[in-house]
């Protein structure tokens, strides 16, 4: 099998190769898949029901979903070496909600917003550029880097959901344990404290569209979909009541996940194609669409919490999987949905509806490359 980088044409087949010319155990690419299968998400097929009984742990009225749901497919999932398909498994060409996957889909729109210069500086206070959504005290020395990271402790309610909602989030709990999730906590300067916070997310949504005056969607689509040759089975949805009006247009703004409905509804497929993109530092084919010191910052280890860059997940401690390499970085959201990028390896991998704690169990029956065991030395 050739090594050279292959990117997938726009329409017509995705070049696939046979198990036994990768430099990769055909046995442990069959066991992968079949773990994959075996280890599917306990998540109710009813995503609506299961957000409407508590998979996030949120009495009512915290927890009314606002947005779209459908119901998820079975299993599925793609397994790229050198962008080639080495396996396939599922329905991969079927939209399905992907939860926080949206996130990173976020920080690559926040890129094009910096490489367009509607944000000369992510250091800078948001309300330089956005000052309606940062005029409380507590919010007016919020960055961009401080949203991209989940360090901004922005306070307030938007959309009809307050940021306490996610105050105190422990992201290991079952769906539907007592947490101390929603409870009071005395926020802290911006940039001092990392919380992963769904409102906060939204936060950046919305002043991302505020920046390019357009839906977000229409820019991804513009800038990235269309340009990778992504289907047109894709959309990126908001809230009931997530429209503002922007020069005289309504505009919907788009949630960063589907924690109260919406998001992105994409395939396996479309992931693929953008998981590609990130493994090419933002080159498509020779057509450069993202910078590549964006792509680099955004793999860069938050500070506060190494294990998070600009809305991706990294594995340089092997927090994410222990059997992938460190250079790993996923793209997570629950369900699990997962678009796994290992650049030492020139591997993507994109998985649906597995189990959360299984994740490293296909990384480890794939048996590509394995992280050391992270120490406190």
């Amino acid at each position: 099998m050739s090594n050279s980088p292959y990117f997938p044409p726009r329409d017509g087949a995705w070049e696939t190769v046979d198990m036994e010319s990768v430099d990769m155990d055909p046995t442990a690419i069959q066991a992968a898949m079949a773990f994959a299968l075996a280890h599917e998400s306990s998540m109710d097929r009813d995503i609506g029901r299961a957000l409407a009984t508590g998979h996030f742990s949120e009495p009512m009225p915290d927890g009314e979903i606002i947005g779209p749901t459908r119901p998820r497919g079975d299993p599925s999932g793609l397994i790229l070496k050198h962008g080639r398909v080495v396996a396939e498994w599922g329905p991969t060409d079927s939209p399905d909600m992907t939860f926080s996957v949206t996130k990173s889909y976020l920080s690559i729109c926040a890129g094009l917003a910096v490489d367009d210069g509607l944000i000369p500086d992510i250091d800078a206070p948001c309300r330089a550029l956005v000052e309606d959504l940062f005029e409380h005290p507590q919010n007016r020395a919020i960055t961009w880097r401080h949203l991209l990271q989940q360090t901004s402790e922005w306070e307030g309610t938007l959309w009809g959901k307050a940021d306490r909602i996610d105050r105190n989030r422990q992201l290991d709990l079952p769906p539907n344990t007592p947490s101390l999730k929603g409870t009071h906590r005395d926020l802290r300067e911006p940039g001092t404290f990392w919380e992963y916070n769904d409102v906060r997310v939204n936060v950046l949504s919305t002043a991302l569209m505020r920046l390019f005056r357009r839906p977000l969607p229409d820019v991804l689509r513009e800038r990235i979909m269309d340009p990778i040759g992504a289907s047109d089975t894709w959309s990126w949805n908001g809230y009931r009541n997530s429209t503002l009006v922007v020069d005289g247009n309504p505009l919907q703004a788009v949630s960063g996940g589907a924690h109260w409905g919406g998001g992105l509804f994409i395939s396996a497929r479309d992931h693929a194609r953008v998981g590609l993109l990130m493994l090419n530092e933002g080159d498509w084919n020779g057509r450069r669409l993202l910078d590549r010191d964006w792509m680099r910052a955004s793999t860069s280890p938050c500070p506060l919490n190494p294990d998070y860059g600009f809305l991706w997940w990294l594995n340089g401690r092997g927090a994410q999987s222990p059997s992938a390499s460190p250079e790993s970085y996923f793209a997570l959201g629950v369900g699990r949905n997962a678009i796994w990028i290992d650049p030492k390896n020139d591997l993507v991998v994109v998985l649906r509806w597995i189990e959360r704690d299984a994740l490293d169990g296909f990384v480890e029956t794939l048996a590509v490359s394995r992280a050391p065991v992270a120490t406190d030395a």
